[in-house]
């Protein structure tokens, strides 16, 4: 077996994607029409893209040629992720002499021509981002037995990828979705046929003269049946979704604070009473959003072509509706993103993406409280 031979070319691309994958963590992207190229992503990095290039480049033009290539697929990928900027490493390791790789070089989108592993030291960038990665890249073993090395290490990686995807998407029994449910009704009855529903309701007065639960209680209340039963379904349908995908802890967590940044952002521009679940649920949108970005590779085109077309009619909806309170669905989208951001994402999450959706959740309400209780700063 030892005296079996791997192409020098075909030997780096496989260090690189072992270094890659299996030491930072990204992953490959699929993309239609790519030939001798490889794709990884990894939004957690400051450079969100490496590329691999083993095509044969022989001259500048056809270089020029492949980098607006590149370039075109990257606005592609910055509209999927919903980035506003992406840096990329190009790795080029087949490139003629005669090439100018320095014309196109840049911080933003670096282009390495290298021959071996340790041609990266000279691109201070790439060993500024990824100092380990030429000791990473160095093996005992060579030819088929450090082929097979590596290959048995990326499927390890896949593997275990695989079994926690499959633990995140496996359904799991709604079981705070149907408590959630039973309490709206519940409250129903008891508010509704007494006639204690705005002693609980969501209003600025009294929110501002010290009743500040209505907040949280108004979360539960309907004005009818119809009402009731709309916003029950909506939080049967995607509420199971959400609390299987983030776990029953976090589900609620989000689904209380979406509804609580509903309630102040309601606050602030409406002056009469709100009830209703719709600004929690509108959080679980918006947490459904955040969770198929980092589950997009599985989610995308559901959450492009179903989840934000929901989104966006039925805020259309609120807006043409004048007994809809469109603010409070508004604050719920928001506030449930950050919530969503400040829980984690099972697997995706770090503990800086955490702190931020804390921090960005906190600075969203209490910038709305103040307004709320100071209205003549915008003129209300």
């Amino acid at each position: 077996m030892n005296q079996l031979t791997v192409n020098a070319h075909d030997e780096l691309v496989m260090k690189l994607l072992n270094y890659f994958i299996t030491e930072k963590n990204y992953s490959p992207i699929v993309i239609r029409g790519i030939q001798d190229e490889i794709w990884l992503e990894n939004l957690q990095e400051d450079y969100k893209i490496i590329r691999i290039v083993s095509n044969y480049i022989h001259n500048n033009e056809q270089l020029e040629v492949d980098i607006n290539k590149s370039t075109r697929l990257m606005r592609t990928i910055k509209k999927k992720t919903f980035s506003f900027k992406m840096k990329a490493i190009n790795i080029f390791i087949n490139v003629g002499n005669n090439v100018d790789t320095l014309r196109y070089d840049n911080p933003q989108n670096v282009i390495a021509k290298i021959e071996d592993a340790d041609d990266l030291n000279k691109y201070n960038l790439i060993v500024n981002n990824f100092p380990d990665i030429t000791k990473k890249m160095t093996f005992s073993e060579k030819g088929i037995e450090l082929f097979m090395k590596i290959t048995k290490e990326i499927n390890q990686k896949n593997e275990g990828e695989a079994r926690m995807t499959e633990d995140v998407f496996t359904m799991k029994k709604p079981i705070i979705t149907y408590a959630l449910i039973a309490i709206n009704i519940i409250v129903f009855v008891l508010t509704n046929y007494t006639g204690n529903t705005l002693a609980f309701a969501d209003n600025r007065y009294w929110v501002v003269s010290g009743e500040y639960y209505r907040m949280f209680t108004s979360m539960f209340l309907h004005a009818n049946e119809i009402h009731l039963l709309i916003n029950c379904y909506a939080l049967y349908i995607i509420g199971m979704q959400i609390e299987s995908f983030l776990g029953k802890a976090k589900y609620i967590t989000v689904y209380i604070l979406s509804g609580i940044a509903g309630s102040t952002l309601s606050l602030l521009f409406n002056t009469g009473y709100s009830v209703g679940a719709s600004g929690a649920i509108f959080g679980l949108l918006g947490a459904l959003v955040y969770f198929g970005y980092h589950y997009r590779v599985y989610l995308d085109t559901v959450v492009r072509s179903q989840i934000i077309p929901i989104i966006i009619l039925n805020l259309f909806i609120g807006m043409t509706i004048s007994d809809i309170d469109n603010w409070a669905h508004i604050g719920g989208l928001v506030g449930g993103v950050m919530a969503t951001m400040a829980v984690g994402i099972k697997y995706k999450s770090t503990t800086f993406n955490k702190v931020n959706g804390v921090i960005l959740y906190l600075i969203y309400v209490v910038a709305l409280l103040y307004l709320v209780f100071n209205p003549s700063i915008l003129g209300i």
